[in-house]
């Protein structure tokens, strides 16, 4: 039987409640119970299971991410070094037998020396709702038009 197969027929014999002797009523909730409490706990293995997997995937997404910033600092610092040595004996361009390589200008940017001089050029950015400040007031029991304090509920499985 299924977990909310079995939450059913726990419900149901909770709406008879009435109609059976105490005894058989106590019995039937018994055996139900034990049931949920099996398979309740079989599906909490199971997520625990599923759970050190994300982990497992997580560990190996942060060795990923490192090697693959490893692998480009390598290519950066490979890029500068031939750069540098190419513009040591004064050249822009070599063409091989597959490929080419050359120095070119990048396209001109601005490089920003004080930026309180440049007050003109600042951006207007968007207010943004500052949740923790509003979770400390509605916590202080202040009243805010808008919001209010929830508490939800969540599973959790040690």
């Amino acid at each position: 039987m299924k977990l909310y197969e079995l939450g059913n027929s726990y419900q149901k014999v909770l709406d008879l409640a009435g109609q059976t002797e105490a005894e058989t009523l106590k019995d039937t909730l018994d055996a139900i119970k034990e049931s949920i409490d099996i398979k309740a706990e079989n599906l909490a293995k199971v997520i625990k299971s599923l759970e050190a997997e994300v982990a497992g995937f997580d560990v190996e997404m942060k060795r990923m991410a490192d090697r693959k910033s490893t692998i480009k600092n390598n290519v950066d610092g490979l890029k500068r070094y031939l750069q540098t040595e190419l513009e040591k004996i004064g050249t822009d361009k070599i063409k091989g037998q597959h490929l080419t390589i050359a120095i070119q200008n990048n396209p001109p940017s601005a490089r920003v020396e004080d930026e309180s001089k440049l007050i003109a050029y600042l951006v207007e950015q968007p207010k943004k709702l500052d949740k923790k400040a509003l979770l400390v007031d509605l916590k202080a029991g202040i009243e805010v038009d808008g919001a209010e304090l929830y508490q939800g509920r969540s599973l959790r499985i040690r």
